[in-house]
């Protein structure tokens, strides 16, 4: 059963899309010292929406090596005037 709604829970990663892509881009254009690169994204219905957006990642050095984080923001509902927030970048392990 792939994208089983579970209430209060994230949907199955999959493609960004456009709107996607550019919030994640517009929260994140602040940061300096790595790149992030999102891959695919999870959303969360919560007072607005969270996005996961699982990211291949580098420290911005000749040397770095690449490491995969998640990179969770939050959308506040349209008619609430906040913007876009970056809630955490956590590295996560892939095994």
């Amino acid at each position: 059963m792939e994208n089983a709604f579970v209430e209060g829970g994230y949907t199955a990663f999959g493609l960004l899309n456009s709107d996607e892509k550019h919030l994640f881009e517009k929260v994140l254009a602040p940061l300096v010292g790595a790149k992030h690169v999102p891959l695919a994204v999870a959303t969360q219905i919560v007072n607005g929406t969270n996005y996961a957006f699982f990211c291949e990642s580098k420290v911005v050095r000749p040397d770095a090596v690449a490491y995969n984080t998640l990179v969770i923001i939050h959308q506040p509902l349209p008619n609430v005037n906040e913007p876009p927030t970056l809630v955490e970048i956590k590295r996560v392990k892939i095994i």
